[in-house]
């Protein structure tokens, strides 16, 4: 097994270590839910000030660098057994659109990724469809699997041996069994939480017709993976009908199960955006100002986690975000669109870069597991570890390869 275990020392010392907080600089203690309701909902005069605090304890943790994962953007399968008010990714069989990527497909999108310097494969799906359509039941006994998990954990191993690129899988709801064989295959996954508001699962709202939404559910998948030590992204949705101290307690979920298990490798704070043909084409998006407050609030309440927020969510002054605090702009891809936001094309790495700059950071590029949590990882593995070793820099970030394009 190829040796990992030198890498996090270099990376601890630019970054600290998930399992070593006591090392970095004493911060204030997070808010309670109190602080942060009346934060969230801050006036205009105090918002300034909310946001120096934010930045503030961005600089503590991580100053002076942005990150984000250069990615290729594969959708498994849109088929999925859930209906989001909020959703045009998700498809019926039959449906124009709906498809279901071969092996070929996938391989062919991570190679043409490769070549141009990308270190994630990410896999996002539809949750489970088997369990609803017999098509995709039909789809997966012709591909040889007898699940969409399965097949799922097999393209994962086939993106680790067959290019450089490290995965990161999305499928929704997983069993420990899950957690643990996909983990095997990838470095870190992930899950939104998107909110703990179980309102949103009633008739006419947000998560109307949607199983898999159920709050308690997803959260018992992001403690199981907190159990066994996988790096873990998650994050919350706002805008889909829930208050604002609902996203408060959504954050506080996330953090709570962070400081029983120290798995929460980043959250991410997500605008909806409206499309035509959903359910809530007619809902108000959340304004920028709510944004700022959600990033600013998730900063005061994890100051030491890795805070990111979608750039191509909030064009065209998607900077402006980093005055409330992120330390990451999330996946971008050279290649792929958004195929959750189609509408939503990511910006161009080089205009990020400028951006990011002239907000006075260097943007650098990362893996999917960030760098303090490569030491989970010490003992992963062929032909994962083989990949981490090649892929991680000496401070842990990515390693940086030779591309025809950027």
């Amino acid at each position: 097994m190829a040796d990992i275990t030198a890498l996090p020392s270099e990376a601890v010392k630019l970054f600290g270590s998930a399992a070593s907080e006591s090392a970095r600089p004493s911060s204030p203690p997070p808010l309670s839910r109190e602080e942060a309701c009346h934060w969230v909902r801050c006036p205009d005069d105090d918002l300034a000030e909310l946001l120096r605090s934010a930045r503030d304890l961005r600089y503590r943790f991580k100053p002076g660098v942005i990150t984000y994962s250069r990615k290729v953007f594969l959708p498994l399968t849109n088929l999925c057994r859930d209906y989001c008010g909020y959703c045009t990714f998700r498809r019926d069989p039959g449906q124009p659109g709906a498809h279901t990527m071969t092996p070929d497909e996938v391989l062919a999108v991570a190679k043409a990724g490769e070549k141009l310097g990308c270190t994630e494969a990410l896999f996002s799906l539809g949750d489970k469809p088997e369990m609803l359509f017999p098509e995709m039941r039909e789809t997966l006994r012709h591909l040889g699997f007898n699940s969409t998990l399965h097949y799922l954990e097999a393209m994962c191993e086939l993106v680790l041996r067959e290019t450089t690129l490290l995965p990161h899988p999305n499928p929704g709801l997983m069993s420990s069994e899950w957690i643990s064989r996909l983990s095997a295959v990838s470095p870190s996954m992930g899950l939104m939480l998107e909110t703990t508001n179980e309102a949103l699962l009633a008739v006419r709202a947000a998560h109307d017709n949607a199983p898999d939404k159920v709050p308690t559910r997803r959260l018992r998948t992001i403690e199981e993976a907190g159990k066994q030590g996988v790096p873990f992204t998650t994050g919350i949705l706002i805008g889909i009908g829930e208050s604002a101290e609902d996203r408060v307690d959504a954050l506080l979920a996330i953090r709570d199960l962070h400081q029983r298990y120290g798995h929460i490798q980043e959250v991410i704070v997500q605008n909806f955006r409206v499309k035509p043909g959903i359910p809530m084409h007619g809902s108000p998006e959340p304004s920028r100002g709510d944004m700022l407050r959600a990033i600013a609030v998730a900063r005061l309440l994890m100051p030491e986690v890795n805070l990111q927020a979608p750039p191509n969510l909030s064009d065209p002054d998607y900077e402006d975000l980093l005055a409330a605090g992120i330390n990451d702009w999330a996946g971008i891809s050279p290649l792929t669109p958004d195929f959750i936001n189609p509408e939503r094309p990511w910006p161009h790495l080089q205009e990020l870069a400028e951006r990011t700059r002239r907000k006075g950071f260097e943007l650098r590029q990362r893996l999917p597991v960030y760098p303090e949590f490569l030491s989970r990882l010490a003992s992963a593995r062929e032909p994962l570890a083989s990949r981490l070793s090649a892929s991680a820099a000496a401070d842990g970030l990515a390693r940086v390869r030779k591309r025809t394009a950027a």
